[in-house]
């Protein structure tokens, strides 16, 4: 059996806090709080995926509303032992380049990008959670054959839960969170016919 380094034995009997992801450089990038439990995503990233957060950040910044910032790959702190990292969020909070995360208030859209090792995360739990914040929008992206596909939810508040609102294949169009349009065919090349 193999050791673990140090900075991986969790600061306290509780295991870890959401302040402590700040205090672990060693950790490596995307490194999330669920439940108090480190989550590492320890295997390669597709380029469909890389592609398409790219590509989307590319196409929500262009219409995003002032006031309205998109980020990539930042935390949210949902509470004191829940940092998720998602692909991309809209947010009302200014730019500061010296901000390691955001409060759920801040945020009105959370973006995840669905991948082998992610999915029951992106399908369940994080869909839960951010619910139970108060985010009040949640897409949840697939790869169909090689197309995308945006499961869209909207925040019911009196049970604090999701409620689908559309599955988009070729166009997304939303008047939510902002007016927003996005050519989905367009966000990654198609696939090279085997």
């Amino acid at each position: 059996m193999t050791a673990l380094p140090d900075w991986m034995h969790p600061p306290r009997a509780e295991g870890w806090f959401a302040e402590d992801l700040d205090r672990l450089p060693e950790a490596p990038r995307h490194t999330e709080l669920i439940d108090g439990a480190l989550v590492f995503m320890m295997s390669p990233q597709r380029s469909w995926h890389g592609r398409l957060v790219t590509s989307l950040t590319t196409a929500l910044m262009a219409q995003a509303p002032p006031g309205l910032e998109v980020e990539r790959e930042m935390t949210i702190r949902l509470d004191a032992r829940n940092r998720p990292e998602p692909d991309l969020l809209v947010t009302t909070a200014p730019y500061d380049a010296d901000r390691t995360w955001f409060a759920p208030q801040d945020v009105r859209l959370v973006v995840e990008v669905v991948s082998p090792e992610s999915a029951h995360r992106d399908r369940t739990v994080k869909l839960r959670k951010y619910a139970e914040a108060g985010i009040p929008h949640y897409w949840c992206i697939e790869d169909e054959n090689g197309a995308v596909v945006v499961h869209v939810y909207e925040l019911d508040k009196p049970t604090s839960a999701y409620a689908p609102a559309g599955i988009f294949r070729g166009d997304l169009k939303r008047p939510v969170p902002f007016d927003v349009t996005v050519d989905l065919d367009s966000l990654t090349p198609p696939r090279n016919a085997e």
